[in-house]
């Protein structure tokens, strides 16, 4: 009988250090996710800089091609 039990301690013991390695692991996943959160968040965070960069670039090139239709027309050099 009491070698019984100390088969069955034995087992127990085996599934609590298989249960705390699991848990050492999850808790690491999760510290990981954690970090690719933020860098997705940062990545997210530069294309919207890099999006707003973009449309004030485009605005300028408007208002350079409004300057420089203004300019051929008081030249004379586009068709009426």
């Amino acid at each position: 009988m009491e070698n019984i039990e100390s088969l069955i301690l034995e087992h127990l013991r085996a599934l609590r250090d298989g249960q705390g390695a699991i848990v050492r692991e999850v808790s690491e996943l999760r510290v990981r996710i954690g970090s690719l959160e933020s860098h997705v968040a940062a990545l997210r965070r530069d294309i919207a800089l890099l999006h707003e960069d973009v449309a004030a670039i485009n605005a300028r090139l408007d208002h350079h091609e409004e300057r420089l239709a203004r300019i051929e027309r008081r030249l004379e050099l586009t068709p009426v």
